[in-house]
């Protein structure tokens, strides 16, 4: 394909996601007038998802944690915080291939300002992983925040997890820190996904197991589906700030991305990707693995049911 006719596909793409976020109110204005009825906020009521749009990431996530009744309805002193991003790729931060390292610092500072014993950041990286960690700067926005940058490429670092109610996934090998940390704190990035056509909040456990084989080899949308019996995160932060929307997971350069400066959170990973479904301008049934999860009930598809708090800054 030439470059024009590239770039003219990319632009399509683009006016896609625009007439998406109009669906749901996750763009525009953001005003309360606009947003469908049954999407109002109750007086007193929390949120079951914020969507925020900024200029600012940290910014960003403090008006979403508030929300939600701030860091302290979530992480109390005295415990211990895993959090997991996506930190799986020798990518440098401005590629969104990975979580972006302003957020995961912050999330850090955040637990240990709320009194947590200690704060964990891992993930089982698809590349060399002290590569992927140093150079998505990850690493040094965890360490600089005084959390510690966990291993995770040691088998002896996982135990086994039966899951009877899972369809397919029925046990798999866990990281220690995922099944012993008070608080899960999922942290994935928006990208596009060749295998499983998106990644986002259901997909990123694949990095807290050790056979991330199993999930491609024995139906991989029922996996990630099947992966938050697990353990289902106490809270999920979704970066859609750049999303990537193609030649993920990876990445080619920054003409696969789209800046739409937007940050989704709630505790409910389903909401979460249907809400990143669509603005990659999918309708999120149509990401088999968000449909099944909805359908087992690990969580809500159907955003116009939802109490969804928009915010936009400046």
């Amino acid at each position: 394909m030439d470059t024009d006719l590239q770039r003219r596909e990319f632009l399509k793409k683009g006016f896609a996601i625009g007439a998406a976020f109009s669906l749901v109110d996750l763009g525009g204005l953001f005003a309360a007038d606009q947003l469908p009825s049954s999407s109002k906020s109750a007086k007193g009521e929390k949120p079951d998802l914020v969507a925020v749009r900024g200029s600012n990431r940290i910014a960003m996530l403090d008006a979403a944690l508030a929300a939600l009744g701030g860091i302290e309805a979530f992480v109390k002193p005295g415990q211990t915080v895993v959090l997991k991003p996506n930190a799986a790729w020798d990518k440098p931060a401005e590629l969104a291939a990975n979580t972006h390292p302003d957020l995961v610092g912050h999330m850090v500072e955040l637990c240990l300002k709320a009194g947590a014993k200690e704060v964990n950041v891992f993930d089982h990286t698809c590349d060399a992983w002290k590569r992927s960690y140093v150079n998505s700067g990850i690493q040094a926005a965890v360490e600089k925040a005084g959390g510690h940058m966990a291993e995770a490429h040691d088998k002896s670092l996982y135990i086994d997890k039966e899951i009877p109610n899972a369809v397919r996934l029925k046990h798999a090998k866990i990281h220690r820190l995922i099944a012993d940390s008070d608080v899960y704190i999922n942290m994935p990035i928006l990208k596009h996904h060749g295998g499983a056509v998106m990644t986002g909040c259901l997909k990123n456990v694949m990095g807290i197991v050790w056979d991330r084989g199993a999930f491609h080899s024995n139906d991989l949308q029922q996996c990630i589906c099947d992966g938050v019996l697990l353990r289902k995160p106490d809270l999920n932060i979704l970066d859609a700030y750049s999303p990537m929307l193609r030649n993920g997971p990876k990445g080619k350069d920054k003409s696969d991305l789209l800046s739409t400066q937007t940050l989704i959170v709630s505790r409910d990973p389903v909401a979460c990707d249907a809400a990143g479904a669509m603005i990659l301008g999918h309708k999120p049934k149509d990401i088999k693995h968000i449909e099944l999860a909805d359908a087992a009930g690990h969580g809500h598809c159907d955003l116009n049911s939802l109490n969804i708090k928009r915010i936009k800054l400046a």
